[in-house]
């Protein structure tokens, strides 16, 4: 069963490692599937029919290592390497592909649950000198939640890597459009972006937010909107229609921020950066907070 975080203003579902969605990309602890704020939905799925097969991101997903896979290079083909909070996963091909569905020997999972937070534990093996435990905490609040992550490393090696969450945003389930502003608390500067993907020029990049003159079609993708310059790592997104707004902050700063939407869904990206040394502990928070717009 889901496990449900709820109160007077969210409600917050969970789905356990071994439930729904157990496949090689995203971190199966404390898999946030659903997010409601006075009982309006803020979160969506990755694809617009759905996902009756549990392939696809929804909700509050995370990843490890999009492009940094832990290992992977040091290996040959049909090796395994750890992919955090997932397992070890077997080397299939010369180079790592994140959307590839790769087999996958489960790490070991701990869940605690309190009445307003969920604790989740996870161990690795010993995979080629790598292993670590991961501890996940995802704490309601009044009308936020937090997600708290600690990584240590128990292996011989230095882990070198990032994590980010993917956001899978609709609010009101609401089609992208006019009524979306997405604030950033930096100057957009397109020329330093790593990459662009808007073939139908609706998505529209101002000097610190990025709106919509029309439902895009098409999927869009930014690369690295920060240019590389390091930046507070928050965004803010807001629907002008059902007047609600939700805004993520990290307790830390990033350099490396991404976009990506289609015409049902938009995710910004916040990443943070992992080089731990073995016998050490990172730490590391997102806070997530939903809002009423004033008029």
């Amino acid at each position: 069963m889901s496990h449900l975080l709820k109160n007077k203003n969210l409600e917050i579902c969970i789905d356990m490692p071994f439930e729904n969605y157990q496949f090689s990309r995203f971190d199966w602890t404390g898999k946030i599937t659903s997010v409601k704020f006075n009982g309006i939905p803020i979160s969506t799925q990755e694809k617009i029919n759905g996902d009756p097969e549990n392939v696809f991101g929804k909700g509050f997903y995370n990843e490890f290592g999009i492009e940094m896979p832990i290992g992977f290079d040091e290996i040959n083909e049909g090796g395994t390497f750890p992919k955090i909070g997932v397992g070890e996963l077997k080397k299939e091909g010369e180079a790592y592909n994140f959307i590839k569905f790769y087999q996958v020997k489960p790490a070991s999972f701990k869940l605690i649950k309190e009445f307003n937070k969920l604790r989740i534990e996870c161990v690795s093996g010993i995979v080629n000198g790598y292993s670590y435990e991961l501890i996940k905490e995802i704490e309601l609040l009044e009308s936020s939640f937090e997600i708290r992550y600690r990584l240590k490393n128990t292996g011989k090696k230095a882990i070198l890597t990032n994590e980010y969450c993917h956001n899978f945003l609709a609010i009101d389930n609401e089609l992208l459009g006019s009524n979306y502003i997405l604030n950033f608390p930096f100057e957009l500067k397109p020329e330093l972006f790593g990459e662009v993907l808007n073939q139908e020029g609706k998505v529209i990049v101002n000097k610190e937010e990025i709106t919509f003159n029309d439902i895009p079609e098409e999927q869009f993708f930014y690369g690295n909107l920060t240019g590389g310059k390091s930046v507070f790592a928050s965004w803010e997104l807001l629907n002008t229609k059902s007047k609600i707004g939700i805004r993520e902050t990290g307790d830390f700063e990033t350099s490396k921020i991404n976009l990506w939407g289609w015409k049902h869904v938009i995710s910004p990206e916040l990443f943070f950066e992992i080089h731990v040394k073995p016998d050490e502990v990172i730490e590391w928070k997102r806070t997530y907070s939903l809002f009423n717009i004033e008029e």
